[in-house]
């Protein structure tokens, strides 16, 4: 089992919960997902090859320090699409393709509050006997009816010896990155170990990952579950090393 360093958030400015996880990976050429970085981050491989993850879940609590989570507000599927990179300074962290969430005010706020590439679409979770169930269709801004369906089927939890090097670097990620007025910026997350299963898909339909610009993989993924954990989400910060953050 791999130790992972995780933060400590003194002063966070949002806790959220997210249950009902799926880790569902493809394997990349490097050059293909680096073209989509901003400048300053460097995508991140294992065994020389990108990864590009398509996580649906359930965001459950979600509130300010101080403010109790409102009902309708509070919890909503999401589902992202993401990779792994460094910045500057060497550190590990996600970069975010898109995030699809099924409440409209949270997609407008986390838009204009937090400037991550959120989008509003119609979805569903259903947690089964032993069965995961997600559902998304896009709403706004699109491409309109980009979809992300999936059923994963839960196997055993994860073994101590079973947490090998690649599970840590597609799971123990604890710090985002995001551009705010062309800078490159991170926040960190901290929360506990991820309690682990084994998953296999029984249905897959989906073109979120391509409508983030990648094309198919053309490999079968990699799948786990998860029960979720919850978090403390940081304040956005300035990397020490200097450098523009557009899209290039």
């Amino acid at each position: 089992m791999r130790t992972t360093w995780s933060p400590k958030v003194s002063l966070p400015v949002m806790h959220q919960r997210w249950t009902a996880l799926a880790f569902i990976h493809w394997r990349y050429p490097p050059a293909t997902v680096q073209r989509l970085l901003p400048a300053g981050l460097t995508v991140e491989t294992f065994d020389e090859a990108a990864y590009v993850g398509l996580v649906p879940f359930l965001m459950e609590g979600v509130r300010p320090p101080a403010v109790p989570a409102l009902p309708w507000l509070s919890r909503f599927p999401e589902t992202n699409v993401r990779t792994y990179v460094r910045d500057g300074d060497g550190r590990r962290g996600l970069w975010f393709f898109s995030l699809d969430a099924g409440r409209l005010p949270a997609v407008l706020a986390a838009r204009a509050g937090f400037w991550l590439p959120y989008y509003w679409s119609r979805m569903a979770v259903r947690v089964e006997d032993g069965l995961y169930r997600y559902r998304c269709r896009r709403r706004w801004p699109g491409p309109a009816a980009a979809r992300g369906d999936a059923d994963v089927e839960l196997g055993a939890p994860l073994t101590p010896d079973e947490r090998d090097e690649r599970v840590s670097f597609l799971t123990d990620r604890y710090r985002l990155f995001s551009v705010v007025a062309g800078r490159l910026v991170h926040a960190e997350v901290e929360h506990p170990p991820w309690p682990l299963r084994h998953a296999r898909l029984r249905h897959l339909r989906q073109d979120l990952v391509r409508a983030a610009g990648l094309p198919d993989s053309g490999e079968e993924p990699l799948v786990h579950a998860s029960a979720g954990v919850a978090t403390r989400i940081g304040m956005w910060r300035p990397p020490r090393t200097a450098a523009p953050g557009h899209l290039h």
